[in-house]
């Protein structure tokens, strides 16, 4: 089970109609509309976080709407100190 779902393929299609809002896009549009890297966006997928729409010939299209809710949604865990999140487990006691 993904932890955002991607919504029936006939409301992406009806939502483009309505809006003329782009809604799929590959990896690297994706990236840019959750503001990450696309690595982020593969390390998503294979933690079950987002799934790609469809495949294609070119790679994987991403609902761009439910990248962004992802990204808004934010992690799991966030430590007090953000600086604590780059040092690691290895981090000695101060």
């Amino acid at each position: 089970m993904v932890a955002y779902p991607n919504p029936d393929r006939d409301e992406i299609h009806f939502a483009f109609v309505e809006s003329g809002e782009r809604q799929l896009g590959g990896i690297r549009e994706a990236a840019l509309v959750a503001r990450v890297k696309p690595a982020t966006i593969q390390v998503w997928v294979s933690r079950k976080k987002i799934e790609p729409v469809l495949i294609g010939k070119t790679g994987p299209l991403f609902h761009l709407p439910t990248v962004r809710a992802a990204a808004e949604g934010g992690a799991k865990h966030r430590p007090a100190d953000p600086a604590a999140n780059s040092r690691g487990p290895h981090a000695h006691a101060a």
